[in-house]
């Protein structure tokens, strides 16, 4: 039977994980957002900007979030099995 690599034994790992996505997605956002005709994004309470700006603004980094999220923890559960010999589970 393969031992298995709890999720609380994860769960640091995980953290750090989660706060490095975190970090490296507010930066990818920021540069692709500089690239339209604003450099900074919109914030939602702002009047100046319309409604069409601030959701598109929102879906962009809400992409761009979910896709290093689960890059980053793919990677980290990747790492884990090549360390440890085993996938994390619950």
């Amino acid at each position: 039977m393969a031992r298995r690599i709890s999720k609380s034994n994860y769960k640091p790992i995980g953290i750090v994980l989660g706060l490095a996505a975190g970090t490296l997605s507010g930066m990818v956002f920021q540069r692709v957002w500089a690239m339209t005709r604003h450099n900074v994004a919109p914030h939602p309470i702002d009047e100046d900007r319309g409604w069409g700006e601030v959701l598109l603004a929102a879906a962009m980094q809400g992409a761009i979030v979910a896709v290093i999220r689960a890059s980053i923890d793919r990677a980290g559960a990747t790492g884990v099995r090549k360390f440890t010999g085993h996938w994390p589970h619950d």
